[in-house]
């Protein structure tokens, strides 16, 4: 809501008649066109909240975010399937200092049990970087859609993502086995 508040008060600004000379304004003084964007901008707050209602709250850390934010700024725009989401994943998550994040919560290098629905296969993958993957077939990349599903995403918590094959894939959080922040590595 307070997102919401933000965005309401950049609106109104911008939408002054003095600052936007090439709409069409009805002239019913300065109440008049202010009653007219309080009821336009909670239109497009309604629309744009029912649209991030799709996604669960997530929550990263500060490090986790910065390291993110540099991987994909070197990283050409389209150069993986799900580039654009994990850079909307990152706008719209809440980042937390690597001490405060709940010990419940699917962090980087977190090793996670998770169920993708509706087949139920239940899996357990360790989310790491990229070219921190092995061959044994534990792990899975931020940058797989997969990883970038997970990413933040709390115990009991689903989330219907993009696969790049077209559809989505359906995930459930079930359990955080191990995360560095909780084991007290702050610097992973």
């Amino acid at each position: 809501q307070k997102i919401l508040a933000a965005k309401f008060l950049n609106f109104a600004v911008f939408l002054q008649p003095e600052n936007a000379p090439h709409l069409q304004f009805k002239k019913r003084g300065r109440t008049g066109y202010a009653l007219f964007f309080y009821a336009t901008t909670i239109v497009l707050c309604s629309v744009m909240e029912d649209n991030m209602q799709d996604y669960p709250d997530i929550i990263i850390t500060t490090r986790d975010a910065a390291r993110l934010e540099t991987l994909l700024e070197g990283l050409p725009a389209g150069s993986f399937p799900g580039h654009k989401a994990l850079e909307e994943e990152l706008y719209r998550a809440t980042v937390v200092a690597p001490e405060k994040v709940p010990p419940t919560v699917v962090t980087m290098n977190s090793t996670v049990r998770f169920a993708v629905l509706p087949s139920g296969v239940e899996r357990r993958l360790k989310l790491v970087y990229p070219g921190k993957t092995d061959a044994s077939d534990d792990t899975v990349s931020i940058l797989a859609p997969v990883g970038s599903a997970l990413l933040g995403l709390a115990e009991g918590a689903e989330i219907l993502w993009p696969n790049p094959n077209g559809g989505t894939v359906h995930l459930v959080v079930h359990e955080v086995e191990e995360q560095p922040e909780r084991a007290g590595h702050y610097d992973q």
